[in-house]
């Protein structure tokens, strides 16, 4: 038994050297701002630069007509609604008018008028033929016949314009489209009165829409970069995926008082009518093309007025390079001065630097 015991402390002993030289591997790591620093080359190349403006769609106003009754009345019926496409000469509603009767009176008696003038005249032919009369005297009645024609004429036309017939006795007048297009707006309702043009509302307003304007606001600080002839992208609200192109066909003289802008205007066809007036839309406008550097928008740095990017010059050393700025884009800024082509430019982690260097 002592045996045993001496025999088990024996080999006890010798296992405590070897457990006390025994280590593990301490792991090679990378410190904490290596492993989220990431870089980028960065190369120069051609960029074309783009001006994006907000915009609207507009009805072309030389081709928007605000309806007007032509003689005061009461609107008996209507027989439109906005978004409706009317013709031409289509009747939109009617309008019961005593002025109608007052037109219809003068016409008759312009008529009665130039019946009578053409009797004399013919009696006055005769005379002349036989010496009886004057040639002064004929003379005197073939100009009042002229201008009794010329009276009646004018009551015709009259009727005419009002939509009556000559041989027609009703007091209800016809309101007609005066051109084809759509109905932009209703602004009356029947039994209503109107007063031909005194009223301050017109019955309807028709636009024709087959082309239309897309009107954006340019600040004045950007007039250089724009030009009538320029090139242009559009989208539209509600039509997601559809991009319009055309070109600058005109820009504003006056700045809008409202919205302290110029009026880009672009004119596109509009096929189908898709495109409804006030909707909202983008217009962007692409400038010359000109060489520069870009770099994702995390790789700039800004510090009150300076901004710099840091850029490796070895494996684990970075240097910090004030930059100037050029036009910015959606996620990347063009790099005016400051970088050279092939510059490896941090692109995560450059906040970290900052705060290695301030410390």
């Amino acid at each position: 038994m002592k045996q045993f015991a001496l025999a088990s402390f024996s080999a006890l002993v010798l296992l405590i050297p070897a457990a006390c030289h025994r280590s593990e591997p301490v792991p090679q790591t990378s410190t904490p701002k290596e492993q989220v620093i990431e870089t980028t080359v960065v190369h120069g190349g051609q960029t074309t630069s783009q001006l994006v403006l907000p915009a609207r769609v507009v009805a072309n106003p030389t081709r928007t007509v605000h309806v007007y009754p032509l003689i005061s009345g009461r609107v008996l019926s209507l027989s439109i609604l906005p978004g409706q496409p009317v013709r031409k000469g289509e009747k939109i509603g009617t309008l019961q008018s005593s002025d109608a009767a007052q037109a219809r009176s003068d016409f008759e008696k312009a008529r009665i008028e130039a019946a009578r003038a053409d009797l004399q005249l013919a009696r006055a032919r005769d005379l002349l033929a036989h010496d009886v009369m004057a040639q002064r005297d004929y003379d005197d009645l073939k100009a009042l016949d002229a201008t009794d024609h010329s009276e009646l004429e004018r009551a015709r036309q009259t009727l005419h314009m009002l939509g009556f017939s000559e041989n027609s006795t009703s007091d209800i007048v016809p309101i007609l489209a005066p051109i084809s297009g759509v109905v932009l707006d209703v602004g009356t309702g029947p039994g209503e009165l109107q007063r031909s043009l005194d009223n301050a509302t017109s019955i309807a307003t028709i636009a024709d829409i087959s082309s239309v304007w897309i009107v954006g606001d340019l600040y004045p600080r950007d007039q250089a970069s724009v030009h009538v002839g320029q090139s242009a992208t559009m989208t539209v609200n509600g039509y997601p995926g559809l991009v319009l192109h055309g070109v600058v066909d005109n820009i504003s003289d006056a700045v809008d008082p409202v919205t302290l802008t110029l009026k880009v205007r672009v004119v596109l066809a509009n096929p189908g009518l898709r495109l409804k007036p006030d909707m909202y839309a983008s217009m962007s406008l692409s400038g010359a093309a000109h060489n520069a550097i870009a770099v994702p928008s995390t790789a700039v740095i800004r510090n009150g007025n300076a901004v710099f990017v840091f850029v490796q010059t070895a494996p684990g050393k970075y240097e910090r390079r004030n930059v100037t700025l050029g036009e910015t884009h959606a996620d990347t800024y063009e790099i005016t001065q400051g970088l050279n082509d092939g510059d490896a430019v941090v692109t995560t982690g450059a906040e970290l630097l900052r705060e290695s260097e301030d410390r």
